[in-house]
């Protein structure tokens, strides 16, 4: 359920400007701002200014919007930081490290030698157990 602006959330009191931030981007549906405790300099959240706890939330019309936005935000990065690539990514919940329950994205500026690195990956047992799941995946949109 939307709730138009949540009084205990952070990012809320951040999009009706009472708490301050580091603000890179705003318009009428989204904003961005640098975080706090950045993974790399440059590290900056894109949000939309309505509250939705996370991604499942989030109404489909607001799409376009929030991508425009880490578009226009993710090019200004690269240049400001002279970054070699961007990484943009979310959590939802949190068995996914979702902290901050207002839906957000995480734009990280990259470099060839940085030391941060993406999750392990990992083999399915066989073609049968992916095919599997890929079936029962696909059986939840019937």
């Amino acid at each position: 359920m939307n709730l138009n602006r949540k009084d205990d959330c952070i990012f809320c009191s951040i999009a009706q400007g009472i708490s301050p931030c580091a603000e890179v981007y705003s318009d009428d549906l989204v904003m961005a701002f640098l975080d706090i405790a950045p993974v790399q300099k440059g590290h900056t959240l894109v949000i939309p200014k309505a509250h939705y706890n996370d991604i499942f939330e989030v109404p489909p019309e607001l799409g376009a919007a929030l991508i425009r936005a880490q578009k226009a935000v993710g090019s200004a990065i690269l240049e400001a930081t002279k970054a070699e690539g961007l990484n943009i990514y979310m959590n939802n919940l949190a068995a996914a490290g979702q902290v901050v329950f207002h839906a957000h994205w995480h734009l990280i500026p990259r470099f060839s030698h940085d030391t941060l690195r993406l999750w392990p990956q990992h083999a399915y047992s066989n073609a049968d157990e992916m095919l599997e799941l890929a079936s029962n995946i696909r059986k939840r949109f019937a």
